[in-house]
């Protein structure tokens, strides 16, 4: 292993591509050993790879893992996931360093919605409240008065006066997917996911045709056709439970490829068919979510870097509308 200095130096840089791994370390042990020595806490969504998954110490859609960034005690966070998940953990925790394998990790749908627009867009509608989806940046959060996941966004709907007017952002097919649900009219900003936007349905159609019996699963990110044919619809960790509980031995999975590792996991008996996109691929994988990688979380374990930091002003803004989000899911019972 180079000299931990020159290593850093390299990291900060040009990232961990040129740092040499002893090919005959264990990974799993190392990473092990570092969790103890630094009293570090692994944090990965379901889109990670299987072997991230494998080795981390909690794995959860959006709102689980914020709700157990927030009650962590572990004095180092290491988010294995995007950009806006590891910025959420730091926002939650302040004092704690919050690390992200891969700084490049971004997604499109965050992307999608600038905070300089956005505002610009917001202040048209200055008598509306605005539910923000978590997958938006930070500066995204601190215009918003309360952040929602897949998992609770109805809910908190709901939670508001029917007269309450609402500017919903920034994912287009779940909030078209939330007014249908609810009933209301919300005002979308107009965002969408690259991956749950390519899926197929003449794909999927001809999937159902060869598999009569399964199951079509599909995340609410998903456009409006493509839902139209799913048996049921949820969050990622709605889908991985309905899979669970059903009945059925067959499911054709709409949404990133990640989810089918720990539904085999618990149902190591059932198919689980990915739904696949409009391109050539057989599957439909996020490539943001798959630029982190083992031997990366170990670097950035053993080096402390990439590290997340933010404003105070922007986090302290940023944190009230996850803390809004929080109270009614604890509230709720979600």
């Amino acid at each position: 292993m180079q000299d931990i200095n020159i290593a850093k130096e390299k990291i900060e840089s040009i990232g961990f591509l040129d740092i040499d791994i002893d090919v005959n370390l264990d990974l799993f042990s190392e990473i092990k050993r570092l969790k103890k020595e630094k009293n570090a806490i692994i944090l990965a969504h379901y889109y990670q790879e299987p072997d991230i998954q494998d080795v981390a110490d909690f794995i959860g859609d959006s709102l689980g893992l914020a709700q157990e960034a927030a009650k962590t005690n572990a004095d180092m966070i290491v988010f294995a996931g995007v950009h806006f998940m590891g910025e959420t953990a730091k926002i939650l925790n302040p004092t704690k360093k919050v690390l992200l394998p891969d700084l490049k990790a971004g997604c499109s749908l965050s992307d999608s919605a600038p905070p300089a627009l956005f505002k610009q867009f917001r202040d048209k509608y200055p008598d509306h409240i605005v539910i923000t989806y978590i997958n938006c940046s930070a500066g995204m959060k601190a215009l918003s008065d309360i952040i929602c996941t897949s998992s609770n966004a109805q809910t908190i709907i709901e939670s508001l006066p029917k007269e309450q007017k609402i500017i919903f952002a920034p994912d287009k097919n779940l909030g078209a997917y939330l007014n249908k649900k609810t009933g209301r009219n919300m005002i979308l900003w107009n965002g969408a996911c690259m991956v749950h936007e390519i899926f197929s349905l003449e794909k999927i159609t001809k999937l159902k045709i060869r598999h009569p019996k399964a199951k079509v699963i599909a995340h609410p990110e998903c456009e409006e056709a493509v839902l139209s044919v799913a048996d049921y619809i949820g969050s990622t960790t709605g889908l991985l439970n309905y899979s669970k509980k059903s009945d059925a031995n067959e499911f054709i999975v709409v949404t990133e490829t990640g989810i089918l590792h720990q539904m085999q996991k618990d149902s190591p008996n059932k198919i689980f068919i990915p739904a696949p996109p409009t391109n050539n691929c057989a599957c439909n994988d996020c490539p943001y979510m798959k630029l982190n990688t083992l031997e990366k979380l170990y670097l950035c374990m053993e080096y402390e870097l990439p590290e997340i930091t933010m404003d105070e002003q922007l986090r302290v803004a940023a944190r009230k509308p996850i803390e809004r989000m929080l109270a009614i899911s604890a509230q709720y019972g979600l």
